[in-house]
């Protein structure tokens, strides 16, 4: 005898959902509507006003309006306190470029203090195998966090 061997996802028929119905009541769009969809969904390039500044041994490259979170400033400072950051490697405003060996003398890059935080934990585990040594140690980095507001 012939055995009918019936494949179980073919012969269960599937009732469309509502995603795609409303997939398949969209209107289909034409090739004019692409275009424009295409050119608007390009990025915008950021100003080219940037500058670089080094500050807790790390180097940043910063814009205005940006907010940056840097290794923990020394002092108590207020939110609102001012903050000018003297080593400055390289600036630039869109047509000049000026990098500085090591820094440009005279250059600030001038920005607002927000707060001090602390990062997210990090575990530091010591372990040696078949010694039973095991250490586990917890680390918050603190950080100030501000907002750049002037370039010059």
């Amino acid at each position: 005898m012939a055995e009918k061997v019936v494949d179980k996802k073919k012969a269960v028929k599937k009732t469309p959902t509502a995603k795609t119905v409303a997939k398949k009541a969209a209107p289909k769009k034409t090739t004019e509507e692409k275009v424009v969809e295409k050119t608007t969904s390009t990025k915008v390039k950021k100003s080219g006003n940037f500058a670089v500044i080094a500050t807790g041994g790390k180097q940043y490259i910063v814009r205005e309006g940006d907010f940056l979170n840097i290794e923990k400033l020394d002092g108590n400072r207020k939110e609102g306190d001012k903050v000018e950051f003297a080593e400055v490697l390289l600036t630039d405003d869109g047509k000049i470029t000026a990098v500085g060996e090591p820094t440009i003398k005279g250059a600030k890059v001038t920005a607002e203090f927000i707060q001090t935080g602390r990062a997210a934990k990090i575990s530091v585990i010591r372990f040696k195998s078949k010694s039973r040594y095991f250490k586990n140690r917890g680390h918050r980095q603190p950080y100030s966090r501000v907002k750049i507001t002037k370039i010059g």
